[in-house]
């Protein structure tokens, strides 16, 4: 018996230590990436000046042209991120202040996502290769359920996260393969297509009275003197319970309403998401509110 709990005692260290070597492995591979994604790229980023940084979910990835910023002279990059929540917007902008960004005017996203205080898990996995690495990350993490495993478990996020931050991610890394991330300073223009959803329902969704997150950014923004501008984005015409949009200005009254800018269903690839001729349109708008002097 004495023989075979030494046996397994040597079985798990040498897991142990295959773990310990993989993550450091991974982690190297990941501390130099540059070019695959939003996340990594502003991580591994020296000082940087903009005069806009606009942050939120796929309604600011692709409702906001960054060149039509820089046509006025601004310098811009859209770092919404399809599938975000507010959560990895706050964590973001942290990561940009610990970079000693310097950042002029923060436009936010912030109607839909206002609904929940959860993490975005296929978001924020991007973010763990990087935890032992930055205190902002281990901070942002630390009140998740799962912060213990995730921390102090070796190479256990990355077999967790496989299909974002696993191996796969990590050979497109090494043989410095590009996504679109980066393209259009991080504008993801859309096309109109004719099985879009055009039908949305949303009825059932409330702001919540306080969400920490929307907090935090608006803290981060006064802290740091940047001008920091939210609003809410354009649906399409169909949506029913656009009574949601009332809501969140009654709690959160410094949010500023578009939602009603642009509505017919032609600027819209889906319920949500407007084509490049509508976000144009939008963007046109913010320009003209926001910028115009």
């Amino acid at each position: 018996m004495k023989h075979f709990l030494i046996y397994i005692a040597k079985i798990l260290v040498v897991v142990l230590l295959i773990a310990i070597v993989l993550d450091g492995i991974y982690t190297c591979v990941f501390l130099q990436s540059k070019n695959r994604g939003k996340i990594e790229t502003v991580f591994n980023s020296k000082q940087q000046n903009y005069d806009v940084v606009i942050l939120g979910s796929s309604r600011a990835n692709n409702h906001f042209v960054s060149k039509m910023f820089e046509d006025k002279g601004l310098k811009t990059f859209n770092y919404g991120m399809s599938g975000g929540h507010l959560f990895e917007a706050s964590l973001m902008l942290k990561l940009m202040i610990e970079r000693k960004y310097t950042i002029k005017n923060v436009i936010l996203e912030a109607d839909l996502n206002l609904s929940n205080d959860h993490e975005s898990e296929g978001i924020s996995a991007k973010f763990l290769p990087y935890i032992h690495n930055s205190a902002v990350i281990k901070n942002h993490f630390e009140t998740q359920e799962n912060f213990n495993e995730l921390y102090y478990i070796p190479f256990y996020r990355y077999v967790k996260y496989d299909g974002k931050i696993g191996f796969r991610e990590t050979y497109k890394i090494v043989t410095g393969e590009k996504t679109n991330a980066l393209d259009n300073l991080g504008y993801y223009p859309l096309a109109k297509h004719q099985n879009g959803n055009m039908k949305n329902n949303i009825l059932n969704l409330k702001p919540l009275k306080r969400n920490k997150y929307y907090e935090e950014i608006k803290n981060i923004c006064r802290d740091n003197n940047i001008n920091f501008i939210a609003v809410m984005t354009p649906m399409c015409e169909n949506v029913v319970g656009m009574n949601y949009f009332d809501k969140v200005k009654k709690a959160y009254p410094e949010i500023h309403n578009y939602e009603n800018v642009v509505v017919e269903n032609k600027y819209f690839s889906s319920c949500g998401h407007m084509t490049d001729a509508g976000a144009k349109m939008f963007t046109m708008k913010i320009l003209k509110d926001f910028f115009n002097k």
